[in-house]
């Protein structure tokens, strides 16, 4: 069972995809780390010439070891990600990692942008996960605030509004929700009940593709 999980940034994707897997007993990719990864590694030439093909030399030699959550969850390397995402070379260079996650035998769930529409569209459960702009900024921001850093909530509303069209607006991606995809918004749903409806749609799902 391949379980496909889209959405914007903060709207609880990551975490009903793990939620999920944890469920069904299935491997779990954030995808998103994949592109933090690369915009970490070259964070220090943001503005210089050499951006786009310093990009794509770090995403060909992208390696499991770099994926480490607590490295790459910030702001700044958030926004990197996103910049380095419209980049074709570079998602192309990290497509076959994820198609081979998504097809490994037993199935798989992942989570990102463009799961059920680029990199698994024969998925057999797709989710799309949304969340208004303010709810998504406040998560963000108690996220933040638990590991001690200090949050400009205006700042960061803003840079989720810059993603969400950057990464709507990228030539090179697929992030919207697919025709076939069931949209679930966690507004004002608190994790367990976010997640209660998460399994909801993936067993009313499969149940009727078995002809339940």
């Amino acid at each position: 069972m391949i379980i496909a999980v889209d959405g914007p940034a903060a709207s609880g994707k990551g975490t009903l995809a793990s939620g999920l897997a944890r469920h069904y007993n299935l491997p779990y990719l954030d995808t998103g780390l994949l592109y933090r990864a690369v915009g970490r590694a070259v964070e220090a030439y943001e503005d210089h010439p050499e951006f786009e093909q310093r990009a794509i030399a770090a995403a060909q030699l992208l390696d499991e070891s770099d994926l480490e959550p607590e490295f790459l969850q910030s702001a700044k390397i958030g926004g990197l990600a996103s910049k380095v995402a419209v980049i074709g070379p570079v998602r192309s260079a990290l497509f076959d990692y994820q198609r081979e996650f998504a097809t490994q035998d037993g199935g798989a769930v992942l989570d990102g942008r463009d799961i059920g529409t680029k990199i698994a569209p024969e998925a057999d459960v797709k989710l799309f996960i949304q969340a208004d702009s303010k709810a998504r900024m406040e998560r963000r921001a108690r996220q933040f605030e638990a590991r001690g850093q200090v949050v400009d909530r205006y700042a960061l509303y803003h840079q989720i509004e810059e993603r969400d069209a950057r990464d709507m607006l990228n030539p090179h991606g697929g992030f919207y929700k697919a025709d076939d995809a069931h949209l679930l918004d966690t507004t004002l749903l608190d994790i367990e009940a976010a997640l209660r409806a998460a399994i909801a749609i993936v067993d009313g799902t499969m149940a009727g593709k078995a002809g339940l």
